[in-house]
């Protein structure tokens, strides 16, 4: 399954409806120097691709709204045989109109000549405010041309709107198909975290268990890894954001892997931890099924109706039930969640939303309040224990880092785990691992 243009341009409209009346002007991302005359791969803006579908570079996204109806304009790189011979076949402003049903498409050579005319007697821009970018130079060139031309008999625009928050809104929701792209993200997502269980027997680096990921994701088609994966072996899984992937494999350590690919745009994240000998060991299994217990429970928690905090509060107090259990931490569970002592072995949220971008937007309060989940919503359920060396804890539970993430959807009266192929019992990581 798979966005049409039609769905995009379903979006324009969606969104036109709710600004009702002014000029939204929004720019893709912009190529990034890696070094020298070397670009990084190029990945699209997450807002600009939502309402458009269009992947290319350099080009803006024009809409005329009154009265809740939209004009819709791109001005997009033309078309030049030399370039393309380089860089590749570009879609051109002719093609765009019908390939991406908008009702006009323009070089971007011409957009500080064209934008005045789109801005005269209108009251409201909006756009990303305040990112400093190429476009809002031209934005505000345009405005003050079009001022220069009141005594003709025009106004010019006086009120400058951010539609960041609008479009947010509208991509915290996902639809039927967009549910369908995360599933088969996650599905890729999940093969390969499968994959790297079985390829650590014969594995020395880290660096070479991400390789397996890597390979697993464009051998599925990904796009891409949604985000720089982690392998962390042993102590290294107490460092949260963990990158270097650098480290020799002790195999009687623990195993953390945070990665998750991107599929038509749309993101997967995955955790899993698993002894690298294939064998949990006491101390391991106490603390990895703490942590599954504490994710178990938080999942069911996860409905319409529910608030976005209730799953990350449930997490908290049954990793808190399991650590005073072990005697890592003293006192009643109401005593260790407010003095906060816990923090010690699990000091981040249970979760995020998810979708386009990794950690998605969206907001996760209204108006004070944790947010109400509703159907639609995508979010990440990923609680941990990161137990470093310290005095006061027995050495067997040194340098242990686990966490167990999964990517879940609100449904209409519960939740459904899009990355359950990924294996995460202790009982089927170590039948798949010693199989």
């Amino acid at each position: 399954m798979a966005l049409i243009e039609q769905d995009f341009k379903l979006r324009r409209t969606k969104l036109a409806r709710q600004l009702k009346k002014g000029v939204l002007v929004i720019a893709t991302a912009p190529q990034q120097i890696r070094n020298a005359d070397t670009h990084f791969n190029y990945r699209w803006d997450s807002n600009f691709h939502y309402l458009t579908g269009f992947r290319e570079p350099n080009a803006v996204l024009l809409m005329v709204i009154d009265n809740g109806e939209a004009k819709t304009v791109l001005f997009c790189q033309p078309k030049d045989k030399e370039k393309e011979i380089w860089d590749g076949i570009r879609l051109g402003p002719e093609a765009a109109i019908e390939q991406l049903s908008v009702d006009e498409a323009y070089s971007i050579d011409e957009l500080n000549e064209k934008l005045p005319s789109y801005l005269i007697n209108q009251s409201t821009v909006y756009s990303t405010w305040g990112e400093r970018t190429a476009l809002e130079e031209s934005i505000f060139k345009a405005i003050n041309q079009v001022k220069s031309m009141v005594r003709q008999g025009v106004s010019a625009p006086f009120q400058l709107v951010d539609v960041r928050s609008a479009i947010h809104e509208m991509r915290l929701i996902k639809d039927q198909v967009e549910i369908e792209i995360m599933r088969q993200a996650a599905h890729i997502a999940a093969l390969a975290h499968n994959r790297a269980m079985l390829a650590i027997k014969n594995a020395h680096y880290e660096y070479e268990i991400e390789a397996e990921l890597l390979h697993e994701f464009k051998k599925q088609g990904a796009d891409a890894p949604a985000y720089p994966s982690i392998v962390a072996a042993g102590s290294n899984a107490t460092i949260l954001h963990y990158i270097e992937n650098q480290a020799y494999l002790n195999k009687q350590q623990l195993m953390l892997i945070d990665a998750g690919c991107e599929w038509q745009g749309y993101a997967s994240d995955i955790t899993r931890t698993f002894p690298m000998n294939g064998q949990f060991s006491e101390a391991q299994k106490l603390l990895y099924q703490i942590v599954l217990n504490a994710q178990l429970e938080a999942i069911k928690v996860i409905k319409p109706g529910a608030q976005f905090n209730d799953y990350h509060h449930c997490a908290v107090r049954v990793l808190v039930e399991g650590l005073i259990d072990l005697k890592l931490c003293q006192g009643s569970v109401d005593g260790v969640i407010e003095s906060g002592d816990y923090r010690r072995f699990y000091m981040h949220r249970t979760g995020h939303w998810l979708g386009r971008d990794v950690h998605d937007v969206g907001e996760y309060t209204h108006n004070g309040h944790s947010r109400t989940l509703e159907e639609g919503m995508v979010m990440t359920v990923e609680p941990g224990l990161y137990v470093r060396a310290d005095a006061s804890v027995p050495e067997a539970f040194h340098g242990i880092g686990i966490r167990i993430e999964d990517d879940v959807v609100v449904t209409g009266n519960g939740v459904e785990v899009l990355t359950h192929e990924a294996y995460k019992t202790i009982d089927e990581i170590e039948s798949w691992m010693n199989q």
